[in-house]
């Protein structure tokens, strides 16, 4: 009974941070992933960088971005933060 009182505080102190910390975060990456592989020609999206875009073509790993009339980049799918709901 002695050990549960020894070791109870640092269950507790695990469990409080997986609910605040770890599941969250656990959710968050889930969500980002599902828009991730989402993402087709025509949305219009923001970059981390801010840069804002409609995707011109997307394959596994890049994304093409239509800035203008004549520009356009390529980035990594990992680097689009959001899609822009217009």
């Amino acid at each position: 009974m002695q050990m549960l009182y020894q070791i109870g505080p640092f269950l507790l102190v695990f469990v409080v941070f997986y609910f605040l910390l770890i599941r969250p975060q656990q959710k968050r990456q889930k969500e980002r992933l599902g828009m991730l592989n989402e993402l087709k020609a025509g949305d219009k999206i923001v970059t981390i960088g801010g840069l804002h875009g409609t995707i011109d073509s997307i394959d596994d790993k890049t994304v093409v971005l239509k800035t203008s009339e004549t520009n356009k980049l390529t980035f990594e799918r990992s680097a689009i933060s959001q899609v822009k709901k217009d």
